[in-house]
């Protein structure tokens, strides 16, 4: 029987690959780097197999998809953002049991999903750059889940997780879960002074930002869920948010009451928030 052993919010800022070239910017989000690699530590301890990435990077517009290839190798660039990432090296082990597995749990739970094992399907920045901190040696299989869901709703997204937390608990794996994406991701206008950086693009999305992690700190997941739907529009969620519904219907959903552990503290970049937290599995 499987084991949901880790859970967590992660980043996945491109910022972090700058920061390790030399330059004006290295060592700019080097506490981010450290929480991932903590987080990786934490999964090492546990005896993790699988991590399931759910990648806010990954754009669907119908249905939901897991990209579960065997084996992910390649050479990145973002083409979003070439001057950030570029000709970043990866190589991963893929777990297509998992991922067909989570696909088939969740489309019996009435969440049509699609495990795809496509040689051409590449992984998104929002699995390559956490993988690059945290599984170094391939110590993982990994599988990324889309959770850029431009046309789907949040309570479907839920229920995705659920089926995800059911897949796991079926499974011969001990896995943990990141939902990779920030919270507020309202990003500064072209042109913004530098320093915007390091920055969150108004004081109104901060203090969202800031009011939504307390809840977490606090266990409060009854009110956080209850906020998300609007918390997800007025403040441009990443990716609408899907991947935190997503890793909340993994663990409970509403009635989930567990104090979440802030390992890398609230951060600006580039006029969103970010944060590396873990959310303990009951």
């Amino acid at each position: 029987m499987g084991k949901l052993a880790l859970a967590a919010k992660i980043t996945h800022v491109p910022s972090m690959y700058l920061s390790e070239l030399p330059g004006r910017h290295q060592g700019c989000r080097q506490a981010a780097i450290d929480g991932h690699r903590e987080i990786g530590r934490r999964c090492r301890e546990l005896g993790v197999d699988s991590i399931v990435v759910l990648d806010t990077h990954w754009l669907v517009n119908a249905g939901y998809h897991v990209n579960c290839n065997g084996r992910f190798q390649g050479v990145y660039t973002s083409n979003e953002l070439p001057h950030f990432i570029r000709d970043m090296p990866y190589a991963y082990d893929g777990d297509p049991a998992l991922g067909r597995l989570i696909a088939g749990t969740a489309t019996a739970a009435g969440v049509h999903t699609r495990a795809h094992e496509i040689a051409s399907l590449e992984l998104e920045y929002g699995t390559l750059v956490p993988m690059r901190y945290m599984n170094g040696d391939r110590r993982f299989r990994v599988v990324s889940v889309a959770a850029w869901c431009a046309w789907h709703r949040l309570e479907d997204s839920l229920r995705f997780g659920a089926a995800v937390r059911e897949a796991i608990e079926r499974s011969d794996a001990t896995v943990a879960v990141f939902a990779s994406g920030s919270l507020s991701h309202r990003f500064n206008d072209n042109g913004s002074p530098e320093e915007m950086m390091h920055k969150v693009w108004d004081p109104a999305l901060e203090e969202a930002d800031r009011r939504v992690v307390a809840l977490w700190q606090a266990g409060d997941f009854r009110s956080f869920c209850a906020m998300l739907p609007e918390y997800a529009e007025r403040c441009h969620g990443e990716g609408g948010m899907h991947d935190t519904a997503m890793l909340l219907g993994l663990l409970g959903g509403p009635a989930y009451d567990r104090p979440v552990e802030v390992v890398t503290p609230y951060f600006g970049s580039s006029g969103t928030g970010q944060i590396n937290a873990v959310f303990p599995v009951a």
